[in-house]
């Protein structure tokens, strides 16, 4: 590790004396964008992602290959996005029961959510709310960075990752439709369990924001998407693509991740248990169904070029009958 940061750094160091103007204007455009995001707290939706990875890739020179790899992925994102805010319109019979009476046998009569609050909950946030919180609320981020690594460091894995990914979130989708649930929260405000707090308010109040509702209310989410967690499924997409691409013995760490946000949707009142079991699920299934997919295309020599063998000559001007 410190023999690859003197490796950059000296890169670095070279590239800033042949290059001087250009090195500050890449400095300045991340110090930009991070002061956007972090100081200004603008929300991290896929269209605000894939422009600030697009101005990016402008300063360091890969545009061309930026759009033409995540065009397609951001706007699928945007699809599904613009889908689960609808979602809730679609079937107004919200399930509040089903998780509970389930959440309840397994914590043998007590909540696990009421649980962990009890322990967890002091009445003022914790470190540790911001810890879990910032894991929930990266929801998008997650899943766009992982995209980044797996085109640099496994192109061949890129498009069996979206897919596996946009597969996942569409039949989460369909779930959302077929069977509207309503989280912890909600079903403590229409009073089918005792009080527990949710949390993220008093985390937004802690930084500032006191308006809250107004703040959630522009994301246009769907309030009774609670089954299955998306965001319980996710990490664990992103962790076995991970141990796809760099291997289990280096990336076991990165466990701490899912469990995490696992421990933390509960305790956040976001998620029952129930909803993070049944996330996990569906990450392994998209996982393991996406995998079966590209191992036999590897064993067949499916390319995006035998599959549509002309195309990436008539894409650069050249009709496919000159030769």
């Amino acid at each position: 590790m410190r023999r690859r940061l003197q490796q950059l750094v000296t890169r670095l160091v070279a590239f800033g004396k042949a290059h001087p103007l250009l090195l500050l204007a890449r400095v300045v455009v991340v110090a930009a964008l991070l002061y956007v995001f972090v100081i200004l707290r603008v929300f991290w939706t896929p269209d605000t992602l894939f422009i600030a990875l697009f101005i990016l890739f402008v300063i360091f020179g890969q545009a061309k290959a930026f759009v033409i790899r995540f065009l397609p992925f951001i706007a699928l994102l945007l699809v599904y996005d613009s889908f689960r805010g609808l979602a809730d319109n679609l079937n107004h019979a919200v399930h509040y029961q089903q998780m509970i009476s389930f959440d309840t046998w397994l914590g043998s009569g007590t909540l696990p959510t009421a649980w962990l609050q009890q322990h967890l909950w002091h009445g003022h946030v914790m470190w540790y709310d911001f810890y879990f919180y910032f894991l929930y609320t990266i929801h998008f981020v997650a899943p766009v960075v992982l995209a980044v690594i797996i085109w640099k460091k496994r192109d061949e894995l890129y498009w069996p990752f979206v897919a596996a990914l946009v597969g996942l979130s569409f039949a989460a989708f369909i779930t959302y439709v077929l069977f509207p649930a309503a989280p912890p929260w909600m079903a403590s405000q229409n009073h089918f369990i005792p009080h527990i707090q949710r949390i993220s308010s008093d985390i937004w109040a802690a930084m500032g924001v006191e308006n809250f509702s107004e703040v959630y209310g522009k994301l246009s989410p769907n309030e009774v998407a609670a089954v299955p967690s998306l965001h319980a499924a996710y990490p664990l997409l992103f962790l076995l693509f991970l141990a796809k691409v760099f291997s289990w013995r280096r990336v076991w760490w990165l466990a701490v991740y899912p469990i995490s946000v696992w421990l933390g949707v509960v305790y956040l009142s976001e998620h029952y248990v129930f909803d993070v079991l049944l996330g996990i699920l569906y990450a392994l299934v998209a996982y393991t169904v996406t995998m079966r997919v590209y191992a036999v295309s590897q064993r067949r020599h499916w390319t995006w070029r035998s599959l549509v063998p002309h195309l990436h000559r008539v894409t650069i001007g050249v009709h496919p009958e000159k030769r």
